[in-house]
């Protein structure tokens, strides 16, 4: 539920088109839903710009289906990460417009526009074909939350001619999200280059002594350009979200 619901309770509860027994049922449940298995926080989107995002993993497709359905009552937007392509096929069965995206492993439904909200582009930039992937859950994850989205894939340092060509793309965006697996060091290279808010994604791309992204993750921590932040292995959705905040401020 957004603020403009709430208003539009209460102003419908001025005029007399809704009783106050019927206004009071609808915010009676606006914090929390209590559905058994889980606790919906329909408040979250009032707090924080943005609705609870469902997390897949884990969760039965008949448990990720209810909890959208509870959520599509309050006019949410729909967002669920790490679904596998067997539970994305239940969602769809019931739910024929929601969108499966199965190089990122997410759904998405939108019951209403989203406005955008940011205030520049967030550019999404991943140094490997491999690297995509993650790219894209967090080029979709910031595009549903109201921004302005664009990506560069393929532009790492093994040929760093590609990049170098993009500089007035580096240069026009307002949050750059750079997504490296191997010795992670796109984010640095870029770092040097413009003077946005970065935010580096390690990956788990690469060879034995990559360790699952946690030799590209130190590297990113370790950076030596200033304007790098750095989020968890693979967590595309965390760069999004964050990338969100920074374009709305």
């Amino acid at each position: 539920m957004k603020p403009e619901d709430i208003r539009s309770i209460l102003e419908g509860v001025k005029r007399g088109d809704i009783s106050i027994d019927k206004g009071l049922h609808r915010l009676k449940t606006l914090p929390l839903e209590d559905i058994g298995f889980a606790t919906l926080d329909h408040h979250r989107s009032l707090r924080k710009g943005f609705p609870e995002v469902i997390w897949g993993a884990g969760k039965t497709a008949a448990q990720i289906l209810t909890i959208i359905k509870k959520m599509l009552t309050k006019k949410h937007p729909i967002l669920v990460t790490r679904v596998d392509s067997r539970k994305a096929a239940h969602i769809k069965k019931s739910l024929p417009a929601a969108t499966y995206h199965p190089a990122s492993r997410l759904v998405t439904l939108n019951a209403t526009t989203i406005p955008k909200r940011g205030k520049g582009t967030i550019l999404v930039i991943s140094a490997g074909t491999s690297d995509i992937p993650v790219a894209e859950e967090a080029l979709i994850t910031a595009g549903i939350m109201g921004n302005t989205v664009a990506h560069l894939y393929d532009v790492g340092v093994a040929g760093i001619h590609r990049l170098v060509d993009k500089k007035d793309t580096l240069e026009a965006a307002a949050v750059l999200i750079v997504v490296a697996g191997m010795e992670g060091a796109l984010p640095s290279v870029i770092g040097g280059l413009v003077d946005k808010p970065i935010i580096a994604v390690p990956t788990s791309t690469g060879y034995g002594t990559g360790f699952g992204g946690i030799a590209a993750l130190l590297s990113m921590l370790n950076s030596c350009a200033s304007g790098i932040a750095v989020v968890n292995i693979d967590n595309g959705f965390g760069a999004g979200y964050i990338a969100s905040l920074i374009n709305k401020v």
